[in-house]
Order: C-alpha cells, then sequence, then structure tokens
C-alpha cells in the first residue's frame, strides 16, 4: 500500500509551498483616500445639476404613474381583473 495514488497525491500535496497572498501596490491605499477625498470637496453646481437630474426623474415617474392610474380609472370596467384581484386579497385580509 506504499504506492497507492491516493497516498502518492496527499503526500505530493503537502510538499506544495502555499502561494503568498496578492498585496496592495505601495502607496495604493493613500491615493485612493487621497482621491476619495478630493472628491468630497466637489463644487455646488455638480451637486445642483445631479440634484436637478433626480427632481426631473421624479417629475417624469409621477407623469407616467398619473397617467396609468388615469387611464385605469377611465376604463372602470366592472370584470377588470386587478380589480377582481384587489377585492379578493382586500377580502382575505378583511377576515
Amino acid at each position: 500500500m506504499k504506492n497507492h495514488p491516493i497516498e502518492r497525491l496527499l503526500r505530493s500535496a503537502a510538499t506544495v509551498r502555499p502561494e503568498p497572498g496578492a498585496e496592495m501596490p505601495f502607496g495604493f491605499d493613500t491615493r485612493v483616500l487621497a482621491q476619495w477625498r478630493a472628491g468630497l470637496a466637489a463644487d455646488p453646481a455638480a451637486i445642483v445639476q445631479m440634484l436637478r437630474r433626480v427632481v426631473s426623474m421624479a417629475v417624469a415617474l409621477i407623469i407616467l404613474a398619473s397617467a396609468g392610474a388615469y387611464r385605469e380609472w377611465r376604463l372602470d370596467d366592472p370584470s377588470d381583473d386587478y380589480a377582481l384581484t384587489d377585492s379578493a386579497i382586500g377580502g382575505v385580509f378583511d377576515q
């Protein structure tokens, strides 16, 4: 049993030296922190521009949702599947 394949495999695995872990390059962490700190002092115009984009997207979403709600309200079909499902779900929670 001296030359059993599993024993040979285990012996050869025991002789392998582990590879050293990957290290960051020298000064990498300080460069990342310096760039992050430089980004914190961004001009207020960029913040206002980002805020303007966020508000415009929110307004567009509100308009789109309102148009969908108005369309559903105008249909006013009593056989509407969504209304039937909503009333069934509401009935379960009322018990």
